[in-house]
């Protein structure tokens, strides 16, 4: 089973606080959009959000949780109405993927946001905000890929808390070949079936979640 950041019992409505919550903060507040995501991450709300915490994602509306993370913040809580709120505007949809994509990769925001700005997230707004949100995930996938160097191996080893040598140990897979994997000069995707199958057993995961999305240079 792949890991994902909680339950998606509560994904939607998670998606739809933090899209309110960001289209509060940027088009009541004025506040620019990159400088919100950084008090929402200092405030600690981010990382209660990251965990599924219930009362964060579903206890409160976008707009409380924009006007928390503020008043921690800079000690002042707003007081500016919430405008009426009748169509998902640009950054109710960047909200909105971010919030999917946290849930999906079960990274922290702050992780998500090195490789995938705030502004590059908005600029994609014209040709996928009417898209299936898988299309999202491939594109931030495939920008992952270029911009950070850890694979889906990596990043589910380490979160697993093994090193190499404990993996090649508990999955019976040669320690040269979980190192090439990692290092990208092997092909994951072209690993044996069974290979992967004893990967994935030891790292709790599906094998799919140990493929990396598909680019021109795969």
């Amino acid at each position: 089973m792949a890991i994902r950041a909680y339950k998606d019992t509560y994904l939607n409505q998670a998606a739809k606080n933090f899209g309110r919550m960001l289209d509060y903060a940027v088009n009541d507040l004025n506040i620019n959009g990159s400088l919100f995501l950084h008090f929402f991450i200092t405030s600690g709300l981010a990382e209660q959000f990251e965990r599924g915490n219930s009362k964060i994602i579903a206890g409160m509306s976008g707009v409380e949780i924009a006007s928390k993370a503020i008043e921690i913040v800079t000690g002042i809580k707003p007081d500016t109405l919430p405008s009426e709120f009748y169509h998902r505007s640009a950054e109710y949809w960047v909200g909105w993927v971010l919030a999917q994509y946290q849930w999906y990769t079960a990274m922290s925001f702050a992780a998500i946001l090195r490789f995938l700005p705030y502004n590059d997230i908005f600029q994609m707004y014209p040709t996928l905000h009417e898209a299936d949100i898988t299309k999202f995930y491939e594109v931030a996938e495939s920008i992952r890929i270029r911009e950070l160097p850890h694979t889906n191996l990596k990043r589910y080893r380490e979160t697993a808390g093994l090193s190499q040598s404990q993996l090649a140990e508990e999955s019976r897979v040669s320690l040269r070949s979980i190192q090439m994997y990692e290092q990208r000069k092997k092909d994951v995707n072209k690993a044996q079936a069974m290979t992967l199958a004893r990967i994935a057993r030891v790292l709790s995961c599906d094998v799919e979640s140990l493929l990396e999305p598909i680019t021109e240079t795969n």
